[in-house]
C-alpha cells in the first residue's frame, strides 16, 4: 500500500528530495550542492547533466534513508526554479549547451530590441535564452526545425530524464515564467514563438499542476511512481504555506528573496514591477498570483561566504550579526545582480557603504543580512499597493534564511507585518508533495491536507510606523545611490 511521497526541489544552487508520510512530516531527506559558472559578467550557467546526475543521487537516499521500498511511494512531485533555460538532443537525451540560469542578463540588448516592436519579454525569463542557443550552437536552427531538439524548464528536464524520455511536460505555474505563455488561451503565444523563431514542437506540452502525467522509469527508482505534480518553486511554496486564498502572501528565502500574493482566479496586472502569473491550475480552475523578486538574497550570503571569505557557512553570519547591537554605520543594497521588483534595474550594482576604520566581518554580515530585510520590504510595499483590497498582516516565510531568526526580526521590523515561519521551512518541497498526493488519491482533498501544516514561530514587529517610514527614507536614497541616480 502507498504510504509515502517523494518530493523534489530543484534549487538554483543545490537540489533536496524528500519523503513525507500522511501526516505531513518529513520522514527523510538528501540533498546535493549544484555548482554555478559565470563565464562572463551577467552569465549564469548550469550543468544539466550534473543537474540530473545530483537529482537521480538524492533521490534515491532519501527513498533508502526512509528505509521504504519505492514501491510505497504514491506519487512524485517536482518543484523547481523556473525561468532557466535547457535545450537537449531528443534522441539522445544530451544537452547541446549549458542550462542558462533565470538570473542570466546576456540577452537583455534582445530584450529591449523586442520591446521596441511591442512584444514584453524580460532577460530573467527563458524565452529569449532559448533563442540565445539556438543562435549560437551550431546547426541548433535546423535541428529545432526538424523537431529533433527539446526545450524545456528544469522541471521538463527532470522530467523527461525521470520518464526515460517518454514525458515532455510542463505546467501553467512554470510557463507563466518564461515570457511565450498565452494567460488567456493557457497555451504557448504563437506571435512570440514566430517572433524569436521558437518551434513550438520543441516545447513541452502544457499539462496540469496536479495531475499523473506517465510514471518514473523502473529501472531508476525500482518501480514505476506517477510523475504527478511539476510546479514552479514559488508556486509550490505557495501551496506549501497553504496560501490558497486571495489576499494570502509568503515570501521564500532562497538565492533569491521571492515574494508571492495570490490574487484569485482573475489575471492581474502590476504598475509596480511585480510580474502577473499563474499560481497553479487545479479542478476548480486556474489561480493567478502576483509576485516580486529581490533578486540577491541567499546569494549575498554565498558571497560572504565564497567572495570575501567573511563566513564559513550560512549559520555564522546570524552569529556574527547578533554579536554586536548595530552595524556602527555600515549598510549595504545588496544588488549583486541587478534589482528586482519595484525597478526591475539589471544595471545596478551592490554597494557597501559607511565603512570606517573600525568596521569588521561582524559589522558587514549584519549590514548584509539587514539590506536583505530593506530589499524585501520594498517588495513587500510594491505587491500592497497591487493589493490595496488585501488584509495582508501576516507573511509566511520559507527557504534557507528564514531559519536566520536575526533576519527574520529584521523583516518583521521593517514591514510592520507579523512573521510566520512553519514548522517545515522547506515550503516548495511540502507543496510538490502536497499537489502530488492531492493528485492520486493520498490526501482526499485540501481540508485533509491543511490539518497536516504546523506553526514554528512568530516574530512581531518592534519598530513603530514613523521609525519604519524613516528608514525607508534612508534606504531608498541608497538604492538611488546604487542606480547610479546620485
Amino acid at each position: 500500500m502507498s504510504s509515502h511521497v517523494l518530493a523534489i526541489d530543484e534549487g538554483g544552487t543545490g537540489v533536496r528530495a524528500y519523503v513525507f508520510d500522511h501526516d505531513g512530516r518529513e520522514i527523510a531527506t538528501a540533498y546535493a550542492e549544484i555548482g554555478l559558472s559565470y563565464p562572463r559578467p551577467g552569465w549564469v550557467e548550469h550543468d544539466p547533466l550534473a543537474i540530473w546526475e545530483r537529482t537521480l543521487s538524492v533521490t534515491r537516499t532519501a527513498v533508502e534513508h526512509a528505509a521504504i521500498p519505492t514501491s510505497a511511494l504514491a506519487a512524485i512531485g517536482v518543484a523547481n526554479q523556473r525561468a532557466s533555460a535547457l535545450v537537449w538532443d531528443a534522441a539522445s537525451g544530451l544537452p547541446i549547451y549549458p542550462a542558462i540560469g533565470w538570473q542570466d542578463l546576456r540577452t537583455v540588448a534582445r530584450c529591449e530590441e523586442l520591446g521596441r516592436r511591442g512584444y514584453i519579454v524580460h532577460p530573467l525569463q527563458s524565452a529569449t535564452k532559448f533563442a540565445w542557443i539556438l543562435e549560437h550552437v551550431p546547426d541548433a536552427r535546423a535541428r529545432a526545425a526538424a523537431g529533433t531538439l527539446r526545450l524545456g524548464t528544469i522541471d521538463s528536464w527532470i522530467s523527461w530524464k525521470l520518464s526515460g524520455g517518454a514525458c515532455h511536460v510542463t505546467d501553467a505555474s512554470n510557463a507563466s515564467c518564461t515570457g511565450i505563455y498565452d494567460f488567456f488561451a493557457n497555451r504557448w503565444d504563437e506571435a512570440l514563438l514566430d517572433a524569436l523563431e521558437l518551434p513550438a514542437a520543441c516545447l513541452p506540452t502544457i499539462a496540469p499542476t496536479s495531475a499523473t502525467c506517465g510514471t518514473s522509469d523502473a529501472d531508476l527508482l525500482g518501480a514505476r511512481v506517477p510523475l504527478a505534480a511539476r510546479a514552479g518553486d514559488q508556486q509550490a511554496a505557495m501551496f506549501g504555506q497553504l496560501c490558497t486564498e486571495p489576499g494570502m502572501m509568503k515570501i521564500t528565502y532562497g538565492t533569491a528573496a521571492m515574494m508571492d500574493v495570490n490574487v484569485g482566479p482573475s489575471l492581474r496586472l502590476s504598475p509596480h514591477g511585480a510580474f502577473p502569473l499563474v499560481l497553479w491550475g487545479l479542478e476548480d480552475g486556474v489561480t493567478y498570483c502576483l509576485e516580486g523578486s529581490a533578486v540577491t538574497a541567499g546569494a549575498a550570503v554565498q558571497w560572504l561566504r565564497d567572495g570575501l571569505g567573511i563566513v564559513h557557512d550560512a549559520a555564522e553570519s546570524e552569529t556574527l550579526a547578533t554579536s554586536i547591537a548595530d552595524s556602527g554605520g555600515v549598510w549595504c543594497v545588496p544588488a549583486l545582480q541587478g534589482l528586482g521588483t519595484p525597478y526591475l534595474d539589471a544595471s545596478a550594482r551592490a554597494l557597501i557603504g559607511g565603512i570606517s576604520r573600525g568596521t569588521g566581518r561582524a559589522e558587514i554580515a549584519r549590514a548584509v543580512l539587514e539590506g536583505i530585510a530593506f530589499r524585501c520590504a520594498e517588495v513587500i510595499e510594491a505587491l500592497r499597493a497591487d493589493s490595496p483590497n488585501a488584509a495582508i498582516d501576516v507573511l509566511r516565510v520559507d527557504g534557507g534564511a528564514s531559519q536566520n531568526d536575526f533576519l527574520m526580526q529584521c523583516q518583521a521590523d521593517a514591514t510592520g507585518l507579523v512573521i510566520e515561519r512553519p514548522v517545515v521551512v522547506d515550503a516548495a518541497t511540502l507543496g510538490a508533495a502536497y499537489l502530488a498526493g492531492l493528485a492520486t488519491g493520498f490526501w482526499r482533498d485540501r481540508g485533509e491536507v491543511a490539518r497536516t501544516w504546523q506553526r514554528e514561530r512568530l516574530f512581531e514587529p518592534r519598530t513603530t510606523s514613523d521609525e519604519r517610514a524613516s528608514a525607508m527614507a534612508k534606504w531608498k536614497k541608497r538604492v538611488a545611490l546604487a542606480r547610479g541616480e546620485a
